[in-house]
């Protein structure tokens, strides 16, 4: 038995946080030069992909527990 669910979105949006230290890390190591005006924006939509992956799974959540059954046979 599972103890919660499995959320993707906060998988989506731990992935850009990592992603966005590992930037500066980078950076600060000087491995890796990018503008630091980037990164921000870069990080926004990851934040706004990470929410519609949670839209989206809210949403076939809670079309799973309505059930599948139409009363005019589609499903």
């Amino acid at each position: 038995m599972w103890r919660h669910d499995f959320e993707p979105g906060k998988v989506v949006v731990g992935l850009v946080l990592i992603g966005g230290c590992l930037a500066y890390l980078a950076a600060a190591g000087g491995w890796w030069h990018f503008p630091s005006y980037l990164l921000l924006p870069v990080m926004a939509v990851g934040f706004c992909v990470a929410g519609t992956v949670s839209s989206l799974v809210f949403a076939v959540r809670r079309h799973r527990a309505r059930g599948t059954d139409r009363p005019d046979g589609l499903s």
